[in-house]
């Protein structure tokens, strides 16, 4: 019956609109646009506008200038108005010359209605002070000037506006005219709502691009007087090139007083190609007891240089300054864009827009400063090319507000909204790129009307809601898009009886923001969603969702404020981060009754519903009755929680079950979700209750309804991360303190999409905060409701528990389930005794378990020791000792023959002929590869050798290295001298050592003498390393001649022993140099110096260092084979030489050297001596050999400076001190 009214409500005013619409149109002149009267428009695809008048006849003869207006010259050369006149009937003028007002003269037609026509070939202008009054001017020219002070004036001079439009109001409300936007009124019927009743309508919607319509009169409190205020006038100037407006021109309405309403704005148009100045231009609606509407204003300028001030609002309401006029419309041409604008003076009367041309589409729609503008019709379509823009306590709404079975489409590219309304009576498409509210609101009053009950909102871009804003939709509401949706922060609202969110890339719910379906405290004509509460089997819809579920299809979901629903759904989403201040909530929602409802006493007392649990019961006296029943399905719930059921007096006095969550589904699961807030679908406690630990206070009502059951959380997806502070939870409500019983737990379960196991094993939850499923308190123990399930998938073998985690070290388990019973103990018959049992990734999935031993001194898989393991591999301790003590006497007659042989000096052959075509020597063929590739390496090095030139020093805290400053003969031909000496320093300064090095040292020494020496060690290897990265790396190379050695830092080299004690720098040649004679060949260094490594101590023995380069320039007299073995054998003698003794120790070796080394190497005329080399007398001296040739045996050999730096003294046989 209520439908039924409705409609015929809608009817009615079917029929009013259609008494007051017109069907065709047309204009005044060519110049403006033309509405075929032929055309098929329909109901509301029209505005107020009547059918236009015939066309006008034509213009009467021009006046005169001198004549006719009292002016000097001629109209078709130049005319000057040079006096005030008054005209008493309608002026044509016309000429092509110029047309002059000048400074101060008025030009005054004061009658309703006058009109004023200029149209001249030339230019136009009305001097600084000069008005002209009319009811209308139309003015046509080539260029115009409107001087400062100078002012176009039809305020209040309108003459009849269209005929059968409603802009003067009827009555003695005194109400203000209509025309651009309606007049106010200040009386409010009873039962009316203020934005219900207006004064004079609105009209001419059709041709505001081209207005030409007169404002309305005012209404009047008075039979006797009309105070109501003239409407405005017309203005129309058409200007071929420039308009200079530093003037005014007004179209406003009259004002009409304490007793009467203002006027409406009449029509202003213009067009130029150029404008300039910054004059002033108004059709605004007169003030008055209720204020006017605003006027059509109408410009089409090319170009604009200053930017004239544009006024539309309507006028002042003395009677009700909460409701000024409605503002008119100001309309842009060359950007195509209606502007309404109430300059901040607040109203509840509307400007009304009607239809929107389709060809072309008009660009921007702006709104603003408390302007209020609505759609009246029953299907509209909104759509710019371009903006909708409210600002400013804007108000835009769509249909009648006590109809709301409208339908609305709104299209652009942007909608933006600051501190602005929009209200939809009906449904909304609304289809936008990006879609910005700041403190603004759009309330979509859906009514009864089921086959308008849905609204969608499009933007493709960007939606972004900040300030507090609100989408309120009291039926279905569906908001799409394919790019961010931004609910900014504290009171920002999205809330439907039914919400649908999709299609975004990502959806940010900022802290106190709310997305929220069903409405809370809905009204009773909202739309109200039906809930799955008799059935225990799973409506199709959460398992395999539709693609249009509550928020779905959507990458990336981040809550940090609420979002609540009865049944929340995530579908197609990739995660969901819960921030610590955000809720996913479903409690409170489900069923008041449903299938596992509680049961009441005869005095209102009852118990709490089931679900995952049983109810707790209800009980007063001796009198229980029991709690709801368990139902839905352990491994796959998807059931709302059910409620205490209807009481004694309704269901305001009941309790409901917690409602449905579910992250993802069967075929789409989520990929993470990580909670650090809450997420809950909890039973509703009785709000007469509040528990504080062990005490309750309630109130006096005589209800004790239990509490809700817990709903459901269903989640699918691959992993989770809960946070310390993280709740997941479907608890039971909390049952009234006077008896009711507690809620039984929900149900939560975990299905999982994949669980990785063995080898690729890695946790799919990491949950550190808390997940509770227990059921809610009663008065008693016996009314406390049970818990609830918590539940996961099954998991694979080596996997169990909720969360499927690795079985505990020592356990296997060979089946699928999750179960902690099923991880069995591993047998202890396995485990050795020393060994204890490890955990696997993936968890253990079959015996034997994999265990370790308990240290690493055993060794797998017995864990014995390496001497048990020896044991035992050879068959036990028995047979091991016999092995044991037969191994030891042969590996004794081994090392006797061994040290036979060792000992033996007869290491090298006697003298034999060379051999001809070979300097490899075939007695050691393993060798001979080898040889072949060092032969070729140190050949290569030693092509550019020049000269080596040995540290001075033992290396120690107390001497260390040191070069001499004189260059040797050898390489003052490759080195500059000052730079070389340079060089030394920085050398000599890198050697030394700090004197807290050598105080360590000594300290060392006295407290354990090991670590000293292995301190000193350290320090010489950390010299010897920092004198190779200075030679390689630091230094210029500054002191070589050679330009490619400089520039590749190449040329010097510096090396040790091995026992860090004797170093060494090697000069090469850079290969630039244009000498024949370099490098010298090995017969051309003789004599030449070896300096031997060590001091002849137990840890550092004497010894030859054969490098690489040694051995390439002995090569190319002696076979490398024969020099290795020489220095072998030298290096065997040189062990044996002990310091202290060295006279003794030193004659073995000179004997060796006599018979063996020397025979050797005569075959190849080189011959060795042992030498002693000495820095200064007194100083530190250094054995080693002096290497000659035969030739020079017998001759005198000069040695006074042989290596540059130490004087040599040699003799054949070395008598030592």
């Amino acid at each position: 019956m209520a439908r039924l009214h409705s409609r015929f409500l809608h009817c009615l005013t079917f029929v009013f609109y259609t008494t007051l619409i017109s069907h065709s149109s047309s204009t005044l002149e060519s110049d403006f646009s033309i509405i075929d009267s032929d055309s098929e428009v329909l109901l509301f695809h029209q505005d107020y506008s009547p059918p236009a008048p015939p066309p006008p006849p034509p213009h009467p003869p021009s006046v005169s200038c001198t004549n006719d207006l009292g002016g000097i010259g001629s109209l078709d050369s130049t005319c000057k108005i040079v006096a005030d006149l008054n005209l008493t009937r309608d002026v044509y003028i016309a000429g092509k010359g110029n047309f002059y007002i000048l400074p101060g003269v008025r030009f005054h037609c004061p009658s309703l209605g006058c009109s004023v026509t200029v149209n001249i070939s030339g230019n136009f202008s009305l001097g600084e002070g000069s008005t002209i009054v009319t009811g209308t001017f139309q003015l046509g020219a080539y260029n115009a000037s409107f001087y400062n002070g100078s002012a176009v004036n039809t305020t209040g001079w309108a003459g009849d506006p269209p005929p059968e439009t409603s802009g003067t109001p009827q009555g003695l409300a005194g109400a203000g005219g209509g025309h651009g936007g309606r007049g106010a009124s200040c009386i409010v019927e009873d039962g009316k709502l203020p934005e219900d009743v207006w004064g004079g309508d609105a009209y001419s919607w059709s041709s505001l691009q081209n207005p030409w319509s007169y404002g309305s009169k005012g209404g009047t409190t008075s039979k006797e007087v009309d105070y109501g205020g003239g409407g405005g006038g017309r203005v129309k100037i058409i200007i071929k090139e420039l308009l200079e407006m530093n003037g005014s021109l007004l179209a406003d309405g009259g004002d009409g007083g304490s007793k009467g309403g203002g006027g409406s704005g009449g029509s202003i148009y213009i067009k130029a190609r150029k404008m300039t100045g910054s004059g002033w231009i108004s059709a605004c609606g007169g003030n008055g007891f209720a204020g006017g509407g605003g006027g059509r204003v109408s410009v089409d300028i090319f170009s604009r240089h200053d930017e004239p001030k544009i006024d539309v609002y309507g006028g002042i309401s003395h009677g009700c300054q909460e409701n000024a006029g409605a503002a008119g419309t100001l309309y842009d041409a060359l950007p195509r864009s209606l502007t309404v604008d109430n300059h901040n003076l607040a109203s509840v009367t509307e400007t009304l827009l009607l239809e929107f041309p389709h060809r072309p589409l008009w660009t921007n729609v702006y709104i603003r400063n408390c302007a209020r503008a609505t759609v009246p019709l029953l299907w509209s379509r909104v759509q710019v090319h371009g903006q909708i823009s409210l600002l400013c306590r804007a108000v835009l709404s769509f249909g009648l507000a006590h109809y709301g079975s409208s339908e609305f489409e709104l299209l652009a590219e942007e909608l933006l909204m600051s501190d602005s309304v929009i209200k939809v009576y009906g449904a909304l498409r609304m289809t936008v790129k990006i879609f910005l509210m700041w403190n603004s609101k759009l309330q979509i009053d859906g009514g009864e009307d089921v086959t308008v009950a849905t609204s969608w909102l499009e933007a493709s871009n960007l939606v972004v809601l900040k300030g507090s804003s609100v989408i309120h939709s009291n039926a279905n509401l569906g908001v799409h898009g394919q790019g961010l949706l931004n609910l900014s922060g504290p009171g920002d609202t999205i809330q439907a009886q039914r919400l649908v969110l999709s299609l975004f890339y990502s959806i940010n719910v900022g802290p106190g923001s709310i997305l929220r379906g069903p409405l809370e405290n809905a009204s009773s004509d909202a739309i109200t969603p039906k809930l799955y509460c008799e059935h225990q089997d799973c409506p199709i819809e959460l398992l395999h969702p539709p693609e249009d579920c509550n928020i779905c299809r959507v990458e990336d979901i981040t809550v940090e404020g609420l979002i609540k629903g009865s049944v929340v759904h995530f579908h197609r989403a990739r995660t969901v981060s819960v921030w610590s201040s955000g809720i996913i909530s479903a409690s409170g929602m489900g069923c008041i009754g449903g299938v596992g409802r509680g049961n009441f006493l005869y005095n209102g007392i009852g118990s709490g519903g089931g679900h995952g649990g049983k109810g707790g019961l209800a009980c007063y006296n001796d009198s229980c009755v029991e709690g709801g029943i368990p139902y839905g399905h352990r491994e796959l719930p998807c059931e709302l929680g059910s409620g205490s059921g209807s009481g004694i007096e309704g269901p305001d006095d009941s309790t409901a079950g917690g409602g449905i969550i579910v992250f993802g589904s069967m075929e789409h699961p989520l990929s993470s979700l990580s909670v650090e807030g809450a997420v809950r679908a909890d039973g509703e406690s009785f709000e007469g209750t509040v528990w504080k630990q062990e005490y309750s206070v309630f109130n006096d009502s005589s209800i004790a309804p239990g509490g809700g059951s817990g709903g459901t959380v269903l989640l699918f997806l691959h992993t989770l991360t809960l946070g310390e502070s993280a709740i997941l939870s479907s608890v039971g409500g909390y049952g009234s303190s006077k008896g009711g019983g507690g809620g039984g737990g929900g149900r939560i379960h975990f299905h999982w999409s994949y669980i990785p196991s063995g080898d690729v094993y890695q946790p799919i939850a990491r949950v550190k905060g808390s997940i509770h499923a227990r059921g809610g308190l009663g008065r008693d123990k016996s009314g406390v409701g049970e818990n609830g399930t918590v539940t996961g998938k099954a998991c694979p073998k080596g996997l169990y528990g909720t969360f499927c985690v690795e079985c505990p070290a020592g356990t296997y388990k060979n089946v699928t389930g999750s179960d902690r019973s099923l991880c069995h103990r591993c047998p202890a018959s396995e485990l050795p005794h020393r060994a204890i049992y490890i955990a696997v990734r993936g968890g253990n999935a079959e015996t034997p378990c994999p265990y370790e031993c308990i240290s690493d001194r055993y060794d797998m898989p017995h864990c014995y020791t390496a001497l048990e393991e020896l044991i035992y591999t050879f068959g036990g301790p028995w047979l091991f000792s016999l092995l044991l003590v037969g191994l030891l006497i042969l590996l004794a007659l081994v090392l006797s023959v061994a040290r036979t042989k060792f000992v033996g000096v007869d290491e090298l052959p006697g003298p034999s002929p060379p051999q001809h075509g070979h300097q490899i020597d075939h007695s050691f063929p393993f060798l001979e590869s080898l040889n072949e590739v060092m032969e070729t390496n140190r050949a290569e090095e030693s092509q550019s050798h020049i000269h080596r030139m040995y540290f001075m020093g033992p290396n120690s805290f107390s001497e260390p290295w040191h070069l001499s400053h004189t260059p040797a003969e050898e390489i003052k031909e490759i080195v500059y001298e000052g730079a070389y000496s340079i060089f030394v320093d920085e050398i000599n300064a890198i050697a030394a050592y700090q004197w807290w090095e050598g105080a360590i040292y000594t300290i060392l020494s006295i407290l354990a003498y090991p670590v000293a020496w292995s301190w000193q060690q350290w320090r010489r290897r950390m010299k010897l390393q920092q004198l190779r990265e200075f030679v390689r790396s630091e230094y210029d190379h500054a002191c070589l001649r050679s330009c490619r050695s400089r520039a590749l830092y190449e040329g010097i080299k510096v090396s040790a022993t091995s026992d860090l004690m004797s170093a060494f720098v090697d000069f090469f040649l850079g290969g630039d140099e244009k000498r024949a004679d370099l490098p010298p060949r090995l017969p051309q260094k003789f004599p030449m110096a070896i300096i031997f490594g060590g001091d002849g101590s137990y840890m550092a023995p004497f010894s030859l260092q054969n490098d690489n380069i040694l051995a390439s320039l002995m090569s190319q007299l002696v076979p490398p084979t024969t020099w290795y073995r020489l220095v072998a054998g030298l290096n065997a003698q040189l062990r044996l030489v002990c310091r202290g003794w060295l006279t003794v120790t030193f004659r073995p070796v000179l004997q060796w050297l006599g018979t063996h080394a020397n025979p050797a190497l005569r075959n190849h005329g080189v011959r060795i001596e042992l030498a002693w080399f000495c820095s200064a007398p007194g100083g530190y001296c250094q054995y080693g050999l002096l290497v000659y040739s035969v030739e020079e045996e017998n001759g005198h050999i000069s040695l006074g400076n042989t290596n540059g730096r130490v004087r040599t003294e040699l003799h054949s046989r070395i008598s030592l001190a």
